[in-house]
């Protein structure tokens, strides 16, 4: 187990370098000037210097890479050229929004998927079966701003159950926070639990094909006890997949959803520092979401060695 989680570190490792490598030189070394960029065309020529000394673009790439680089190692992304702050501080604030949002929606998300799942593969054919497929092909082809509508204009507008957007803060206390984030949680874990549904029934269909399902029910344990005692472990397999990738999905993702609730998250952070131009926001962020992305799925690497022990010795 050991080793394999520290051959799983090593790509994790490899992988940040070579993400750090694409978005610098996507933010930093393709032609154009960012500072010329970030002041608009308009700018005079000293003021574009002005600003190049300010956010040491005058020095080699290599160096400003490097610099950059350990920067996010000590904690410093840098001062946001709009808001005047640390980058770290806007991303702290946004973080206390965008984290518990994308984890109330894969607890939803998975909450609705699982059982619902599972009750379509134990029923194989049927009109249960037939009726999950069809909902689940809905919630995957409608947008989920689509639903985030849908969802304002009948629970805030109409029922007036929750508000139509903002956040209070957490200091508001903690049911008003979360209700403030159920109606985003909501939009986005509707068609993410249509994905899981349709993986955890292919899954439980293809484990309760084998052999030894085979076997268990001839020894007496009926279909009920077989898929809980044997077939649901091996089919989580693929379930864990899709979990790492929705709650990257849903931390990384969620700019569409965050903006129609006006919720100052990670996302809207991004979106507003792109309208801005403040490319030294755009770069630590995005950094910071891929690094998001890939700790999460080196954790479920870890997780498919807890399931799956035959990984554990690769």
């Amino acid at each position: 187990m050991l080793r394999f989680a520290l051959s799983r570190l090593l790509s994790l490792g490899l992988s940040l370098l070579a993400a750090s490598v694409v978005i610098f030189a996507a933010i930093e070394v393709i032609p154009g000037d960012p500072a010329a960029y970030m002041l608009g065309m308009n700018a005079t020529p000293e003021a574009v210097a002005a600003l190049r000394d300010e956010l040491g673009l005058g020095g080699a790439a290599l160096t400003r890479y490097l610099d950059w680089v350990s920067g996010m190692l000590r904690g410093d992304f840098g001062l946001s050229y709009t808001y005047r702050v640390p980058v770290a501080d806007l991303v702290a604030q946004r973080l206390w929004v965008s984290v518990p949002l994308a984890g109330y929606a894969l607890a939803l998300s998975t909450l609705i998927a699982l059982p619902v799942g599972l009750w379509a593969a134990a029923r194989r054919g049927g009109p249960v079966d037939i009726g999950v497929m069809g909902a689940t092909q809905l919630g995957i082809a409608v947008p989920n701003f689509w639903f985030a509508m849908l969802l304002v204009l009948v629970f805030a507008v109409k029922l007036r159950w929750f508000s139509a957007g903002g956040f209070p803060g957490w200091e508001a206390g903690v049911w008003p926070g979360f209700k403030a984030l159920t109606l985003p949680a909501v939009a986005l874990a509707l068609p993410q639990a249509a994905i899981l549904a349709r993986v955890m029934r292919s899954a439980l269909i293809e484990t309760l094909g084998q052999d030894y399902i085979r076997s268990a029910r001839a020894k007496g344990l009926s279909r009920g006890q077989a898929i809980r005692r044997h077939a649901l472990r091996n089919a989580l397999i693929p379930v864990l997949t899709i979990l790492g990738l929705q709650f990257s999905f849903l931390l990384a993702g969620a700019i569409i959803i965050e903006n129609v609730f006006f919720l100052p998250g990670l996302g809207r952070l991004i979106f507003q520092a792109i309208t801005q131009r403040d490319l030294i926001v755009v770069e630590s962020v995005v950094m910071l979401l891929v690094f998001a992305v890939i700790l999460v799925t080196f954790l479920v690497d870890l997780a498919y060695a807890a399931v799956d022990p035959r990984l554990r010795r690769r």
